[in-house]
């Protein structure tokens, strides 16, 4: 058990109660409904897709008025949206130097890495190493 932020420790913890498969899949498009910092279908660009990922899928990275980190961002797939809705959530608010140090490993604990198809675990690594990167980035720069 890696030392997860409290908000991600407490969404592994939800998906750890899951019965099987199917329940952890509506739980990830519950989460699609939760995404705190949307990224409207305009501010789509080819700058902040989502590369490697089957579904159309943007996110852009922000730090909030106290240089908290957030996720923007939003994809045409619920089941993306939801990760995108998990990771958005989980990190929210975050030093960027502590969300650059952060291990995609959570999946694995939420168990839901065995329900994503080859090409959507690969795009949701993709996306979560473009999230990891940009944290460093703002982290020197700070």
């Amino acid at each position: 058990m890696t030392n997860w932020p409290a908000p991600l420790t407490n969404i592994i913890n939800e998906f750890k109660e899951c019965f099987d498969r199917m329940e952890r899949y509506e739980l990830l498009f519950e989460y699609a409904d939760k995404l705190p910092h949307e990224l409207l279908t305009e501010n789509w660009t080819e700058e902040n897709r989502v590369k490697g990922c089957q579904s159309e899928a943007h996110v852009e990275c922000k730090l909030d008025q106290k240089g908290g980190f957030q996720i923007h961002g939003a994809a045409d797939a619920n089941l993306v949206q939801g990760l995108i809705a998990i990771l958005a959530i989980g990190v929210d608010g975050l030093p960027p130097s502590q969300v650059a140090t952060l291990s995609p490993n959570f999946v694995d604990e939420m168990d839901v890495k065995a329900s994503l198809t080859p090409s959507r675990a690969n795009g949701f690594l993709n996306m979560f190493e473009m999230i990891r990167k940009t944290a460093a980035n703002m982290s020197e720069g700070a």
